[in-house]
């Protein structure tokens, strides 16, 4: 099938998908200047999330997609920054148990079109149970914005690519500033570290988009050699397993390679089984040199990535700018600058999508419309 052409500003692009990942560092400046004033949060932002906060220790986030490996991220995110005690709900599983009613946690949905049918089902069967419900959506007449106690819209804008990109790298930022704003609430983040993360979210635009033109040559060329591999192996350690499972459906349903997310100390509890030459693995192995949890994430990654070499495996390896060590150990590195822990997923994500992107390309789907797939699910 021919493609016309998509344009945006001076950039033609060939496909939506490829437009709308160039579109996101304008997608989260929007979605920051929504929530934040210089260096401290907008008056009414988050509407009465300070009271749930401060009311319930306990949060269920229920999400389906893409949106629920958002919601693994902001399970940590929640819990590193504010104390919460967060569990993360397939939305088709969660109507379908009755033992969260055993406590009274917050409810947080978390939608693209915030009409997905799980999910909704989710939210109105949380506030049947009487529980405070908030909902993450990038449209913002919808019905989880409408029925939800807090509306958390992001601002991606419209997303017209059938696999998800700006609405998920948005809804990463939205999770990051609800985990700051939950922080504060609770008076377990100072007003110095609250302004010091926020100039970090501000800085994070610009680190993206200087980033991107570099990623997409460089991932058009890793994709060029791995096009005929049919199954992918993705490894992410802590918040970075989100990544992986994003990374894994991504190319799933844009390209209809088979690919699966596993965190990185699980490969050698079973799946290393399949690590052969014809099984390549996909690791997140950056770091924030200003968290010990991180370099200790990374060390094990170190450790596991270097077993993998001796063993034979092919190795696309996503590691900070100019790591000498991940590059002798890789076949192939795509480096990511360093920066915060909790903001690295959103530059690691982005370069998993080109990736998705130019494999699809490579065995001729039609990335935009994949097979069997529609934008909002909303039949459960």
């Amino acid at each position: 099938m021919t493609e016309t052409p998509i344009q945006t500003a001076a950039t033609t692009f060939e496909h939506n998908m490829l437009r709308e990942i160039h579109e996101q560092p304008a997608a989260i400046e929007r979605t920051l200047a929504h929530y934040v004033d210089g260096s401290i949060f907008r008056e009414g932002a988050f509407g009465s999330s300070a009271d749930i906060f401060r009311g319930h220790k306990d949060i269920v986030i229920a999400a389906s997609g893409s949106s629920r490996h958002a919601g693994l991220a902001a399970e940590i995110m929640l819990e590193d920054a504010a104390g919460l005690s967060v569990d993360v709900e397939y939305a088709s599983e969660y109507i379908c148990r009755t033992t969260n009613t055993k406590r009274d946690p917050a409810v947080l949905v978390v939608s693209q079109s915030g009409e997905t049918g799980d999910t909704l089902a989710a939210l109105r069967e949380a506030i049947l149970r009487g529980h405070p419900t908030l909902a993450v959506t990038n449209v913002q007449n919808s019905s989880m914005m409408q029925e939800a106690s807090v509306a958390l819209p992001t601002l991606a804008g419209v997303e017209r690519a059938i696999p998800a990109t700006k609405s998920f790298t948005t809804q990463l930022v939205v999770l990051r500033l609800l985990s700051l704003y939950a922080a504060q609430s609770r008076d377990v983040l100072h007003r110095e570290e609250l302004a010091k993360q926020l100039a970090l979210l501000a800085a994070l635009p610009a680190l993206v988009a200087r980033q991107l033109d570099g990623w997409q040559q460089r991932l058009s060329d890793i994709a060029d050699i791995y096009y005929d591999a049919k199954t992918f192996l993705f490894l992410g350690r802590g918040i970075h397993y989100a990544i992986a499972r994003e990374g894994a459906l991504k190319l799933k349903e844009s390209s209809y390679i088979h690919a699966e997310g596993y965190p990185t100390g699980e490969l050698k509890h079973g799946p290393n089984a399949l690590v052969s030459d014809d099984v390549p693995l996909v690791i997140i192995a950056t770091v924030d040199r200003g968290d010990t949890e991180s370099v200790l994430r990374y060390e094990k990654t170190i450790s596991l990535i270097t077993d993998m070499r001796a063993q034979g495996a092919k190795i696309i390896a996503l590691s900070n700018t100019g790591d000498e060590t991940v590059r002798a150990l890789a076949s192939h590195v795509i480096e990511v600058e360093e920066t915060d822990e909790y903001l690295l997923p959103i530059c690691e994500v982005v370069p998993l999508q080109l990736f998705a992107y130019f494999m699809a390309l490579r065995n001729g789907v039609d990335v935009d419309r994949p097979r069997n797939l529609v934008k909002s699910v909303v039949r459960e």
